[in-house]
Formats: C-alpha cells, sequence, structure tokens
C-alpha cells in the first residue's frame, strides 16, 4: 500500500484540484481493494499552516496531518494556489522544504496546473521537462530559465516528478498515476467511473493566442497590429521592416526578444487563431475559412493548423461544432 501526501498549501489552494485527486484516487483505492483483497492507497490531507475558518463564500479543507507528522511519504500531490507565483512561493517555504527531503527519501511528486511554480521553486525540475497551464507557459520560463517548460504536453515525467496542465486536466495526471502505482486495468475502470477520455496527451488543442505585447518596443508593437488587422493580406518581413525604416535583421531580432516568436510564427498564430474561431462557428466551409485567414494552399493551412493545434481543421470543427438537438 502506497502512501499519498494531497498537501494543503498557505494561501488559496484549488480545493478542487485537492478534494478531486482525493476522489479519484480513493475510487481508485476501493476498486483495487474489491479486486485484489488490500487497497492500493492510504491518504493524507497534509497542511502546513494552523486551521482556518476561512472567509465567508469560500471553502476550506483541513488537514488530516500537518507536514512535520508526516516522517516518509510515496507520492505527493501539489495543487493550483490561485495567487501570483511569487507570493506564493515565499509564503511556502515549509512546503519547498517538505518537497526536497520526501523527494530525496524517494517520494513521486505531482504538480497539478500552476502548482508547477511551487514545484519548480525546489530546482527538482531544472533540467527537466515541465507542463503547466499554456496560459501561465511564458511566466513560468521567465522565472525557472533551467526547466524546459513543454506547455503542449498535458503530462511530462522525469525522475519521478511529474507535472501536469492547466485546470481540469489535473483528473488525466490522476488517471496516469492510477496506471503509474496500479494498472492499466484499473486505470480504465476509473477513466469509465469519471467519464474522464484516458491517454489524452495534449493540451495545444485548447489554446487561446494572446497577443504577446507585454513589452515597450514601439515598433514591434505597431507590426504586431498591423498584422493582426492585414493577417489574411499578402505582406513580407522586408515590407515591414521598410515601412518602419529599420534592417530586417534588426527587425527580426527585436521582434523575437520583444515577443519570444519571430514575425512568421507570431503570423501563423493570428491566423490560426482567426481561423479556430471561425471553425468554431461552423458556418463556413474549410476552404473559405483557409482563405480568409490568408491562405492558398490547402496543404500548408493544413499543415500550420496542426503544429499550433495538434489536430487538422476538419477534425477541429467536429469537436467545438454545436450538437443540433434530435
Amino acid at each position: 500500500m502506497k502512501h499519498v501526501s494531497i498537501l494543503i498549501p498557505k494561501g488559496e489552494p484549488s480545493i478542487v484540484n485537492i478534494m478531486g485527486s482525493y476522489q479519484m484516487l480513493a475510487a481508485a483505492s476501493d476498486t483495487y481493494q474489491q479486486q485484489t483483497g488490500a487497497p492500493l492507497f492510504e491518504f493524507d490531507l497534509v497542511g502546513f499552516a494552523p486551521s482556518t475558518t476561512g472567509s465567508p463564500g469560500s471553502a476550506v479543507v483541513l488537514p488530516t496531518k500537518m507536514w512535520q507528522e508526516i516522517e516518509q511519504t510515496d507520492l505527493i500531490i501539489i495543487p493550483a494556489v490561485h495567487q501570483d507565483p511569487q507570493t506564493v512561493i515565499n509564503q511556502n517555504q515549509e512546503l519547498i522544504y517538505f518537497l526536497e527531503e520526501q523527494y530525496k527519501k524517494g517520494a513521486v511528486v505531482a504538480s497539478l496546473c500552476i502548482g508547477a511554480y511551487l514545484l519548480a521553486a525546489t530546482g527538482l525540475l531544472n533540467g527537466k521537462a515541465c507542463s503547466i497551464h499554456w496560459q501561465h507557459a511564458n511566466y513560468l520560463k521567465a522565472l525557472f530559465p533551467k526547466i524546459q517548460v513543454q506547455e503542449e504536453r498535458i503530462i511530462t515525467e522525469q525522475q519521478g516528478v511529474i507535472t501536469s496542465g492547466g485546470a481540469y486536466a489535473f483528473t488525466n495526471l490522476i488517471l496516469y498515476l492510477v496506471e503509474k502505482f496500479g494498472s492499466r486495468e484499473l486505470a480504465i475502470v476509473i477513466s469509465k467511473l469519471f467519464m474522464i477520455d484516458l491517454d489524452k496527451l495534449k493540451q495545444s488543442v485548447y489554446f487561446m493566442f494572446m497577443e504577446q505585447k507585454d513589452h515597450a518596443d514601439e515598433a514591434v508593437l505597431q507590426i504586431q497590429e498591423y498584422i493582426e488587422q492585414h493577417y489574411a493580406d499578402r505582406f513580407t518581413i522586408d515590407q515591414l521592416a521598410m515601412n518602419h525604416n529599420l534592417v530586417r535583421r534588426t527587425l527580426e531580432r527585436r521582434f523575437k526578444s520583444a515577443t519570444g516568436n519571430s514575425i512568421i510564427e507570431y503570423t501563423q498564430k493570428v491566423r490560426v487563431e482567426s481561423a479556430k474561431k471561425e471553425l468554431e462557428r461552423g458556418r463556413k466551409s474549410i476552404s473559405d475559412v483557409m482563405y480568409d485567414c490568408g491562405y492558398t494552399d490547402s496543404k500548408a493551412f493544413r499543415d500550420v493548423f496542426k503544429k499550433h493545434v495538434g489536430i487538422s481543421p476538419l477534425e477541429y470543427r467536429k469537436k467545438y461544432t454545436q450538437y443540433l438537438p434530435l
């Protein structure tokens, strides 16, 4: 039987992450016991601050043990904490110490969504792949440059350190843990019980492109605005540079430095985001969507779309087009 520590960090931890993980793992343990005669897991909700009653409208999870009472554990689950990441790190130094010590003793450590910030603060993710909610990927990269952020993936694992993508993707990680500590068959049973798709690997299909304008380069901002307004038109990098009195190489360097993308990548993302919105509406043919967002070659459009979204335009339309009533 494996001991599971589901952490209750200081701050505003995700109650859904904490209790959802507990509920799914408890169901897996009970099912395993029915099959084998012995439970798979035992649990503790591990606290790092004195219990509080909470404020009106808030929910509170009370710990079963404080962190000092846990001598050794096999699996640690770190929930998301809904506050500024640096604040969360600063107020959870005991938790960071707990993670470091338990990992040295052999514990597997798993973070859910933006719980990755706390895991990253231990240094255990340095040089390793890491997933996080796609909206936080750039900030995590900036805060912890030694981490190999793979925002397109729902789950990553290296050397007993596991991370997952955003929001309710935590359910996919729990299924992954059920298979890791139990069996494939057990994971299938739990996926059916909770009606969760098994083997989801990518969160890129859920990305929403956010214009990367948190910088002070006025020329780059103007070019971003131009691309967003004229993405369906034909233009070249040389034309953009000339229109802003810049040498092409200088423009490309400044654009990449300011946005994290090349001009070509940025243009592709703007066009693909436009295509996604049209496909979600389901009113136009894929060919019309292709032309409207600036592509004339169906293969090129399909390849670029799949590169950024992970599935084809046809698959995307089928996924998001509203079902008609019978």
